[in-house]
This record gives structure tokens, sequence and C-alpha cells, in this order.
């Protein structure tokens, strides 16, 4: 009898498994045919490598214009729900008020969701990762009174924070990622961290009319807050030592460590002054200032480049083929925003002019600023700080921007890397309203469908 009961329940088991995996299927197979009737007229291939027939066409949208709408795209979920009901193992040790920065941890952990962690490191993980240690220390300084940990603390603060973030569903190797170490929370070389003593050395009210309301968009090129905070971790710095009486050059370089060390609890006081959410705009702001200046690539060596594409690019089959083999490598790097892949792509055209290869192979072989950031498709990350966005009915996601094929510039001679402030440069700033579901790769959505299709057969089988 026992027998009969266990044969009817794993059948009937077997029965329900079917139906479920036959209406999934289903639904799969209808979405990807309103994706693909509702995609079909979006002119926005690929860059093709040999056969492109479109006329490459320089941006025209300026820094300070309207800019075109953000692309949409779908990132994969993961397989395990997002949300970890782990419970963090806390050292009890920490007297920092986590409470105080929620919303900040929150947005961190789906930042640094541990598959895309590594990727978005640069753009946005660690920048929000760091924005919201900055405004923890400096929300806890209201009752501590202290912009700054002391080392035995920090030790058992960090590791709670990023107890915190991974039971949150962030990746576990934040502290590698990001280069964060108990240091950091820490004064470091800075002599000052008393929040009295700061308020009386510094002329508080120019630096929080300099910072209380940042420009996202001239502030990078303006530096009303960056000017206003160096002059102020510079008053803080000079009340270390008397710089006459030390050598030089050593001077210089004691002086330029500890102004940087100051730097910091500057950044702590306005989270003080700050609620989080303001803060954080702050912060995230002028983190992205310094993030657009450098290309984050790691560049491998151009020789297969140089060779593929010698004598002036006759052989144009085989020059296309070496850059979209050079460029697939880049690719697997991390995202990038459009800022960066402005710069990356002058950085690898001087390479390439350096071995003497001339001719503007980017638009002979139809390369577009997407080449220099992560996946096949090309995703350029908005150069305003932005967030991962996470629901619980699609999954996370994050918003990229230039949704058309914006050729990569090819430098000149004596051109140097593209720099946001230059006002030649007209690429999207600002965030728009997204253009819909036309926005959305037809081939991308499919094959992202395809592999959520196979995770099914495959759990269910």
């Amino acid at each position: 009898m026992n027998t009969f009961l266990g044969f009817y329940r794993a059948a009937g088991m077997r029965q329900l498994v079917v139906q479920s995996l036959c209406f999934y299927l289903n639904l799969l197979i209808v979405v990807i045919c309103l994706f693909g009737s509702c995609c079909n007229s979006l002119q926005n291939p690929s860059p093709a490598i040999l056969d492109g027939n479109t006329e490459p066409l320089l941006p025209i949208t300026s820094p300070t214009a309207a800019p075109q709408p953000f692309l949409p795209l779908l990132a994969p979920s993961p397989l395990a729900p997002f949300t970890n009901s782990s419970v963090p193992k806390l050292s009890g040790q920490c007297l920092l008020d986590f409470g105080a920065v929620q919303s900040m941890m929150s947005d961190a952990s789906i930042d640094c969701v541990a598959t895309f962690a590594p990727y978005l490191a640069n753009v946005v993980c660690c920048p929000q990762v760091e924005a919201t240690l900055t405004v923890l220390i400096g929300q806890s300084s209201k009752i501590s009174k202290e912009l700054a940990l002391n080392g035995t603390s920090a030790k058992h603060c960090l590791s709670d924070f990023q107890q915190i973030l991974v039971s949150q569903g962030a990746n576990n190797s934040l502290q590698q990622i990001c280069s964060i170490h108990p240091s950091n929370l820490t004064e470091g070389s800075c002599p000052v961290k008393d929040v009295d003593e700061f308020e009386s050395v510094v002329d508080t009210s120019n630096l929080i009319s300099a910072c209380e309301k940042i420009d996202l968009v001239n502030e990078c090129c303006e530096q009303v807050c960056q000017n206003a905070i160096s002059e102020a971790a510079k008053k803080l710095a000079l009340k270390a030592y008397d710089l006459m009486s030390i050598d030089g050059r050593q001077a210089v370089t004691d002086q330029s460590t500890r102004i940087g060390d100051c730097r910091n609890i500057v950044l702590r006081w306005l989270a003080n002054k700050h609620n989080p959410s303001q803060a954080k705009k702050v912060l995230r702001g002028l983190s992205n200032c310094n993030i657009n200046k450098v290309c984050p690539l790691v560049f491998p060596n151009v020789s297969p480049v140089t060779k593929g594409c010698q004598d002036g690019a006759s052989d144009l089959r085989a020059c296309c083929n070496a850059i979209a083999g050079y460029a697939s490598h880049l690719q697997k790097q991390s995202f990038t925003t459009n800022l960066q892949a402005l710069d990356c792509a002058a950085t690898l055209g001087m390479k390439l002019q350096k071995e003497n290869i001339t001719k503007n192979v980017y638009e002979l072989c139809h390369i577009s600023l997407k080449d220099f950031s992560l996946q096949e498709s090309g995703c350029l990350l908005p150069s305003m700080p932005s967030d991962v966005i996470f629901d619980q009915y699609s999954g996370i996601s994050f918003l990229c921007d230039l949704n058309d094929n914006i050729p990569a510039p090819w430098p000149s001679t004596s051109q140097l890397p593209a720099q946001s402030c230059n006002k030649t440069v007209k690429i999207p700033a600002l965030p728009a309203a997204a253009s819909g579901q036309r926005s959305i790769y037809n081939k991308d959505v499919k094959y992202l469908l395809l592999i959520v299709a196979s995770v099914v057969l495959a759990i269910t089988l």
C-alpha cells in the first residue's frame, strides 16, 4: 500500500512538473514571437566587420543638450532567488549605525550582485560601496563626534559591512574587488578626525555652500565642490607639522599623502551634514568625475592588429578580423561609460598609430564605442551615476546609454584622449526616458529567453 501511494505521488508530481514545463515553454515561445515582431523594425545591428553599408554618423548631441534615450539592457537573472534570507554573522564589536544607511546598503548589495560585481566594479559597484562607507561613518559621527575609526574597530566594522551586503546577495569578495581595507576607515595620516576640531579649522560655511547641491553635468569641469574639498583637506593637513622643518622632497611626498587622507575626512564631514540620499548624490557625482577621466581597460599587446593591418590595411578582411579579435578581448573585462569608451578608443588608436597604422581602421572596420565595453552587442553605461535595478518579477537589469552605434573616433596624431570637458566632444550626458521595447536588441532578447528556457528544462528534468 505504501509502495502504491509512493508511486502514485511520484506519478502525480511528474505530471505536475510536465504541465508546468509546458506552460513555461509556451509562454516563452509567445514572448519570443512578440519580441520578434516588435523588434523587426529596429535598424540597429551590431557593428559589422566587413559588410556594413551604413555611413558612420558623428554624434550630434552636445553635453548640455537633451540626450538620446537609454537602452534598457536585460541582464540574466541569477538562478537562485536574489533575496538572500541568511542572517549575517556580525562581530558585535562595531558601533557604527548601519540602520542610518539601510537604503544605501541595499543599493550597494544590488550594485555588487555576485555575478556582475567584477564587471560593474569600476563604474557602479565600488563607487557605491565607497560612498556607503563614507556616509556610514559620517552619519555615525553625529553621535561619536569622530570622523574616523581606530584600527581595531575598522577591522570589525568592515567585516560586518561586508557580511551584511553578502547576506543581501552581494559578491563575497568585495574587499578584494574594490581594494578596500580596514585602514580606509581610519584617519590615515590626517591629523584631524574630531568633528569639533574639524569645524574649528575649516571654513565650513564655504564648504557647505560649494557642495550642498552639485551640478552633476558641470561639476567635473568647473570643480566648485572639488576645489572647496581640496582647500579644506589642505588646511587639515597643515595641522600635522611645519613643512619648513622637514626635508623638502620628503615633505612634498608626505603632504600629498596626508592631503589625500584628509580629503576622506572632509567627505565624511559632508556626509554628516547631508541626509544619506543627498550625500550619496554628492559622493557618487564626485567619484564619477574621476571615473570618466580614465579608460579602465587593460590593453593586450597590439601586435596581432599590427600584423593584420600592415601595408596600409590593404587586406581589409585580415585587418578587420584582427581588430575584431582584439576587441573581443577588451569586451570580456568591464562595462564602461560612454566617456570612458571615448578615452579607450583614443588610447587604442594612438597605440596603433605608434605601430605605423595610419589609416582609420575604426571607420574601415565599423568599430563603434560599444566595442569598448562588455558584451558582444555592446553596452555603454551612462556617464552620470547609476545603479543596478532589481525587480522581484524581472530580476536584475541596468540601463545602457547610447542606443545607436556611434562610431569610435580615430585620433589625430597629436590628439590627446578625449576629455569630458572638451566642448568638441559631442555625446549624451544626461539620461532621458527610455523609448520602450523597441530599444531592446531582438537577437539579445531571444538569446536570453532561450537561455532561460534551457535552465527551466534542465531544472525540471
